[in-house]
Formats: C-alpha cells, structure tokens, sequence
C-alpha cells in the first residue's frame, strides 16, 4: 500500500529500510523522501517503521566458552 502519495512510497520499501537499518522518520525521510512535502504519512511512515523494527529478530548474541 502507499504511505507517501507525494513521492510514491509504499510500506514495502519502509519494511526494506528498516531492514536495511532505518529505525526513524527522519532516516526514512532522508532515504526515502517521506513526509517531506505535506506531511500527512509521517503517522502511518512511523507505525509501519515500528511494526517493522518490531517483527525483525533480534541479533544473535555473541557467547564465549569460559574456560
């Protein structure tokens, strides 16, 4: 679905950088131009960049044999 009319930004590519590791609107708006012009995404830009950040798994721990 579109997020940003104004510059044609779909969720897909909010999920892709975060991904990528966006993790604000204001990354989003540098990578991808939204909620640059009116504004009215930037709600949705950071429900879906959360919903994101939240689905992703969590970097495997590093773990050292005591010795």
């Amino acid at each position: 679905m579109y997020v940003c009319v104004c510059r044609g930004v779909t969720d897909h590519q909010i999920r892709a950088a975060a991904a990528e590791g966006a993790s604000s609107v204001d990354e989003l708006r540098d990578r991808l131009g939204v909620a640059s012009r009116c504004g009215k995404c930037s709600s949705l830009a950071a429900d879906v960049l959360h919903e994101s950040l939240c689905e992703q798994p969590p970097e495997p721990a590093l773990y050292y044999a005591a010795g």
